[in-house]
């Protein structure tokens, strides 16, 4: 049992910590162990951090809870992923609200080649599974693990036909790894686990509780390159996944459906106002996401040397997955948007960025 991943679970368990707390503190600390072991004075130094914080961390004393939490999590075979190791999500790690620990179990790729969500209303329709069906068949040849929830509905749906076409498929869910929900999707949650994973932030024991469901959204949504939202009513977990999807700068597609229909009231109003493209077929996702399909076997592409502003640009491009505007590039890198034109242009004349309608920027394929 590593002492620093009991560490970095005790700082998460403090009272008043919580995600932002625990990565602030770690950033200035170098690590959790050494959060616990500054002075007062020290904590007190760094921003965000309060007498009533400073206070709580050097009255702490959460080791033996933390334990039990490993303990409990390598009993049920799981792995505890904290954001600083190098499995964790990277595209998670770009959300602000992302969650600092995580538990996996399963084989498969936290941070695959493309990811995407297919999310929808738990009565779907007959139109909607089938449209589901048709959306991971057409996912199987380009090497995309698909995400959704395991609820019932589309979720369970995408799961399904992710598993009969042979592609890794991630079920996040709202309790704990021990917890399966719903009960009559064990099988499926099981049979994933060997080229995909189920994973969560709530600890082994944890209920799936109706306020824990909303969380599990912003997950789906951070792990992804984009969300598809198959059927959806006015209101749902469906929405709040591709709201917070957009909040992260992550594309959202929706499927059309029929005008008046109570499950296409939330898909049709997403391309109505704007907040979604439309899914008419993979088409769309290769052509938004920029993806090269072309090339899939091709030798890798031999990346000239960069200047240190220009590697932070590339490589922010490179974990986005898809363009970024430049005045998002100025404030991801903290790098002044002239010197950012700057480097895009020099990144051009590399042949490894390129210029897109909108004022956005993605990579070459």
């Amino acid at each position: 049992m590593s002492e620093e991943l009991v560490f970095q679970i005790a700082l998460e368990l403090i009272p008043g910590v919580g995600n932002r707390g625990t990565k602030q503190l770690m950033s200035y600390c170098g690590s959790a162990t050494e959060v616990f072991k500054s002075t007062k004075s020290k904590l007190l130094k760094i921003p965000g951090v309060g007498e009533k914080m400073a206070d709580a961390i050097k009255q702490a004393s959460p080791f033996k809870e933390a334990e039990a939490i490993v303990q409990s999590a390598e009993k049920i075979g799981a792995e505890v992923l904290h954001y600083t190791n190098s499995k964790f999500p990277k595209r998670l790690k770009q959300a602000p609200d992302a969650p600092s620990i995580l538990y996996k179990k399963g084989a498969g790729e936290l941070n695959p080649k493309r990811s995407i969500a297919v999310v929808g209303t738990r009565k779907a329709t007959e139109y909607g599974k089938g449209i589901t069906d048709k959306i991971i068949a057409d996912l199987s040849a380009l090497d995309v693990t698909v995400i959704s929830g395991l609820a019932y509905g589309i979720d369970i749906q995408a799961h399904k036909a992710s598993l009969k076409n042979n592609l890794p498929t991630i079920a996040i869910l709202a309790g704990g790894l021990d917890r399966i929900y719903p009960s009559v999707h064990k099988k499926y949650a099981e049979e994933m686990q060997e080229i995909g994973a189920i994973i969560t932030e709530s600890i082994p024991g944890t209920k799936p509780d109706p306020h824990l469901f909303p969380a599990r959204n912003r997950i789906i949504a951070g792990m992804t390159d984009a969300t598809i939202v198959v059927e959806a009513a006015a209101k749902g977990g469906a929405l709040i996944t591709a709201n917070i999807a957009d909040s992260y700068n992550r594309l959202v597609f929706a499927v059309p459906g029929d005008i008046g229909h109570t499950h296409s009231e939330g898909t049709n109003k997403l391309i109505a106002t704007q907040r979604a493209l439309i899914y008419t077929g993979v088409e769309d996702l290769i052509y938004h996401l920029n993806w090269d399909v072309s090339h899939e076997d091709e030798a890798p592409k031999i990346i000239p040397e960069l200047s240190e502003s220009e590697q932070i640009i590339f490589e922010l491009l490179t974990d986005s997955r898809a363009p970024l505007e430049i005045d998002l590039i100025a404030m991801k890198t903290q790098i002044p948007i002239n010197q950012v034109a700057s480097h895009l242009l020099g990144l051009e004349f590399k042949n490894l960025v390129k210029s897109m309608p909108g004022k956005k920027f993605g990579l070459v394929s």
